[in-house]
């Protein structure tokens, strides 16, 4: 591959609620046993590129700890490999990211080592299946400057939650609209982005001289008119989980046997740290249907059309619908969840009742003591 990968994990979505008072986006867990940083992570390594950047700030523990090692997706064995940066106080700064462009500019060192001609630059909240050489073949055939990629907004999803893009008959880019109060396209960014290397040197460089730092306003809208932007259109699964709704309906999503082929073939899988917990236990009397199970779960009660994520104890006569529950959740007996995301480490005690709606999903955060 020709190009060098860059990760942008430093944000934090107020739209996540609970969710993000200990991890950050990227680090979330999804479809009980992955992170949400594992799919672009693949879609990198399944694409041969063999030198990404992360960059993280906002509760970056839990991601940090994720990628304590490259082998997982099998970076640079010699040459290249998985580098996860911070914020880092300098005499020349001495402030933390202010934006996506700016967390860039303070690792602009990473992009000047580099000896490949292009950059893969991608959100680590996006859930797809993405070969980025296809993306890279299109913006070097359109001799583009920068090429963002777009997919279809999905028909439940807030249109103000995206920046919306319009093309001519070319693909090139006429229109960008970051956010905006009235769905203007279906057509929206999903925060993949190529340039060439030298190009974004220079973009850094001017922006850290004019202070600017936010990618999208100060370089995809300033620049639309001057540079040739392209825009390739990604056809498939696509789903943002930068709110908890979008959260909840994307881990559902996988109860899908054609979403869940899109990720898992006979060839190519989704990557991540493996842990080594024994296979999920179904007791007598337990009931699972159309549910996705992670491995050191024990299940007594009733599990239907939910999520289990690792090591979690579901008691006897307790019943999960339509939830999704992270890992290491303890729910006691006859319990009733529903339309809920159950925080990790919780304990839900025997007999209590958590009900969420369809379209307001209910996050539940109990600090109870686990043994009692």
């Amino acid at each position: 591959m020709k190009a060098i990968g860059i990760i942008l994990a430093a944000g934090n979505s107020k739209r996540m609620r609970e969710l993000t008072a200990k991890r950050c986006t990227a680090a979330m867990p999804m479809c009980g046993t992955y992170r949400a940083v594992d799919f672009v992570l693949t879609n990198m390594a399944y694409s041969h590129i063999q030198s990404v950047a992360v960059l993280t700030q906002y509760n970056s523990r839990s991601l940090s700890e994720h990628l304590n090692s490259s082998r997982w997706w099998d970076f640079g064995r010699k040459q290249g490999g998985l580098y996860v940066y911070h914020p880092t106080i300098t005499p020349d700064n001495s402030s933390w990211y202010r934006g996506t462009l700016d967390s860039m500019c303070q690792n602009i060192r990473f992009l000047k080592e580099s000896h490949e001609p292009y950059v893969i630059i991608a959100s680590g909240d996006g859930v797809y299946r993405l070969d980025y050489n296809k993306v890279l073949d299109y913006h070097i055939e359109k001799r583009a400057d920068i090429t963002i990629v777009t997919a279809d907004m999905r028909p439940w999803e807030d249109s103000t939650r995206f920046g919306q893009v319009r093309t001519d008959g070319d693909g090139r880019v006429t229109e960008f609209e970051e956010k905006p109060m009235q769905e203007e396209s279906k057509d929206v960014n999903t925060g993949v982005y190529v340039i060439r290397r030298r190009l974004l040197i220079e973009i850094l460089e001017t922006c850290m001289e004019e202070d600017r730092y936010d990618l999208v306003r100060d370089v995809i809208i300033r620049y639309r008119r001057v540079k040739r932007i392209y825009a390739y259109h990604m056809d498939g699964y696509w789903s943002s989980i930068s709110s908890a709704e979008s959260y909840y309906k994307t881990n559902l999503d996988f109860l899908n046997k054609d979403v869940r082929d899109t990720f898992f073939t006979e060839d190519e899988t989704v990557l991540t740290k493996a842990n080594d917990f024994p296979p999920a236990k179904y007791n007598p009397g337990s009931s699972v249907k159309h549910a996705l199970v992670a491995s050191g779960t024990i299940i007594n009660g009733t599990v239907e059309n939910s999520v289990i994520f690792k090591k979690s104890y579901i008691g006897n006569g307790a019943v999960i619908k339509n939830s999704v529950i992270l890992n290491d959740v303890y729910i006691g007996d006859n319990a009733r969840v529903e339309n809920c995301i159950v925080e990790s480490h919780n304990t839900l005690y025997a007999d209590s009742v958590y009900v969420g709606d369809p379209n307001d999903v209910r996050i539940v955060v109990e600090n109870n003591a686990r043994y009692f």
